[in-house]
């Protein structure tokens, strides 16, 4: 397809690396490039670890190089300049927003008369929107799309802020590399992945849900893949229970699909959520998910018994249970691996960028 004859598109990223909602521009920016589009990044942060397609302007590399007042106004010249010279047609917006100052600035002067797509790609919706409901109604009313990335989320926009122009889109997950190899580790393990901060993604809950389980008695590890600030407390913790034999600390990889064609089941503990990547790459790879049922996206995700199971967020005793059934009982675990890759397939890249193609295209 010739992107000559494609809109101009824009996606604003915090970064191309290091968490799910990266991961899911990154794979945005694959998508419209694969549709044609004449696609363009441009990244605040020097974050670049996940695949993209298209231009890359790293604002990041700019600040690594001067971050004093001097280099951060050169960084908006060239953000501002960037968005004038090629008269972009649609600007993806993706990146956190909490800040209503800036994003009052950058609204008025640097998306002046752009065609703005906004995501929200998390239901704690102060990464997104101002402090101030009367602002971030004053900053959004008037923006082409908001386009949130779970159903919950929209009716979450929508009830708190009352805008009228809000979709929702559900990530896609990236093509699934066809050469990954499935093998019988010893010993085998159940997986969580994501990064390890604990008051988003609440990995205490699943340490003391092991430690609950019978699963160590069983045989069965745990691996926690991931990096951040909260590594060395997560570590502490699982030495103070006294199971650094039976869990396993992995940093951060570009790519963690390895690990989890491999594991048992994967599974999430989120206090709160946007869409996990986590569930559907688990799912599309025909690895069982036991996941809570926080705010927002496993329940649309999740069907009870059939894929894997949701259970009560923030409790051990319940998320224990869950871990032991899908040891104990074969008949269900069975059933959730033979069922996930299907379980997934509406979600898909084709089906996704169908959505994004009509929204672009009626804009």
């Amino acid at each position: 397809m010739n992107c000559s004859n494609k809109k101009k598109i824009c996606i604003i990223v915090s970064s191309l690396g290091k968490g799910g909602a990266q991961k899911a521009s990154a794979t945005l920016s694959q998508m419209l490039f694969n549709l044609g589009y004449n696609v363009h990044i441009i990244s605040v942060l020097n974050h670049i670890d996940y695949d993209y397609k298209g231009s890359l302007l790293n604002l990041g590399a700019l600040k690594d190089k001067d971050d004093s007042l001097r280099g951060r106004w050169n960084r908006w010249c060239v953000f501002r300049n960037y968005l004038r010279d090629h008269a972009f047609d649609i600007i993806i917006d993706s990146r956190s927003r909490p800040s209503g100052f800036k994003q009052c600035l950058i609204s008025n002067f640097i998306y002046k008369n752009n065609k703005v797509i906004y995501i929200v790609g998390s239901y704690n919706l102060e990464t997104y929107f101002p402090s101030s409901q009367l602002l971030s109604k004053l900053l959004y009313r008037n923006a082409f799309k908001l386009v949130a990335v779970s159903k919950e989320i929209k009716e979450r926009i929508e009830k708190v802020y009352n805008l009228n122009n809000v979709e929702h889109i559900y990530n896609a997950f990236p093509e699934i590399d066809a050469t990954l190899q499935t093998n019988t580790t010893h010993p085998p393990y159940i997986l969580a992945y994501g990064r390890l901060v604990d008051r988003v993604k609440n990995f205490t809950l699943l340490i003391a849900s092991y430690k609950a389980s019978i699963l160590a008695h069983q045989g069965v590890h745990l691996v926690i893949l991931g990096s951040g600030k909260d590594a060395d407390y997560l570590k502490d913790l699982v030495s103070k229970y006294n199971l650094n034999e039976y869990i396993r600390f992995v940093p951060f990889v570009n790519n963690p699909l390895q690990y989890v064609v491999n594991a048992k089941m994967v599974c999430l503990t989120s206090r709160y959520e946007g869409f996990p990547m986590v569930l559907l790459e688990s799912l599309a790879l025909g690895t069982p998910v036991v996941s809570v049922d926080c705010k927002s996206g496993p329940k649309e995700i999740i069907v009870d018994e059939y894929n894997g199971l949701l259970v009560e967020n923030n409790s051990v005793s319940s998320f224990s249970k869950a871990l032991n059934r899908m040891v104990q009982d074969d008949e269900l675990y069975t059933r959730c691996k033979q069922n996930a890759k299907k379980s997934v397939e509406k979600f898909s890249i084709e089906n996704t960028a169908k959505q994004w193609s009509e929204l672009i295209e009626n804009s």
